[in-house]
């Protein structure tokens, strides 16, 4: 068998060990990040001449019930509230019921957190070479 010694007369594995456990440290802080969806609910109206409710009192509505809130932000014709956990969802489909009159949707939604981690490498791999 073939005994490959480094510099310092260690075995080469033992220089393999620390860049190799470095990577998959690395790789296990970061795979939650990149994977990371958002829970979201979207509301639009569903009847012509409805405006968008006001993202503020919902905010107040949603706070005093114990919902916690990351943002509202409109998008489109919709209302996008991102929730804090995915486990307040259905919670929270029910307070925006029974908040808001008759004539909006209210849908779950997946946010694009997963697709906004790594857009200027793509737009940029057409730049190279």
């Amino acid at each position: 068998m073939i005994n490959f010694r480094g510099r310092f007369g260690r075995p080469v594995w033992h220089y393999l060990i620390l860049p190799v456990t470095v990577l998959l440290l690395a790789a296990l802080l970061f795979t939650p990040i990149i994977m990371r969806t958002e829970s979201a609910l979207k509301i639009r109206p569903n009847q012509q001449g409805l405006s968008l409710p006001d993202g503020f009192s919902l905010y107040q509505h949603l706070d005093q019930r114990g919902i916690r809130i990351k943002s509202i932000t409109p998008e489109n014709d919709s209302l996008v509230v991102s929730l804090e956990s995915p486990e307040q969802q259905q919670e929270a489909i029910t307070a925006l019921q029974d908040i808001l009159p008759n004539g909006y949707v209210i849908v779950s939604s997946e946010s694009k957190k997963r697709q906004r981690l790594l857009p200027a490498f793509r737009n940029n791999l057409q730049n190279v070479g």
